[in-house]
């Protein structure tokens, strides 16, 4: 079963407490603080999830989004933004994101919209 799970953000901070959970849970956790070679870097792990902030650098997640959900062989990886913006369910609907987590959010919060985005997708396990 394929439980990995990428993160992009650039805060430290939310990549260790992400990482604890999600590894508590089973999943197989890979970071990244930048979008940089977005592409190769999904492609190089191949996760089942992807938590994806918005403001992270260069280009940002909604461009970051957008370019996974273009390639054919990583469209179909769920993507959940995550964001402290009010506007994040437009900011998810613009990235092409399949669903969002608003910052702050509770961790069970957290355990629940990954698992959901897990299990909603059987073509990944």
């Amino acid at each position: 079963m394929n439980k990995k799970v990428l993160i992009f953000d650039d805060d430290e901070d939310i990549l260790a407490i992400c990482t604890y959970i999600l590894e508590e849970q089973g999943w197989q956790v890979s970071t990244f603080s930048n979008c940089n070679s977005i592409i190769e870097k999904v492609e190089s792990i191949m996760p089942a999830v992807i938590l994806m902030d918005n403001w992270i650098p260069d280009s940002g997640g909604i461009v970051a989004t957008q370019a996974i959900k273009q390639q054919p062989k990583l469209k179909h990886i769920p993507v959940i933004y995550f964001s402290a913006n009010n506007d994040i369910r437009s900011l998810a609907q613009q990235a092409g994101a399949d669903s969002f987590l608003a910052k702050p959010f509770d961790l069970e919060e957290l355990e629940n919209v990954v698992n959901h985005s897990f299990v909603q997708n059987p073509t990944l396990h």
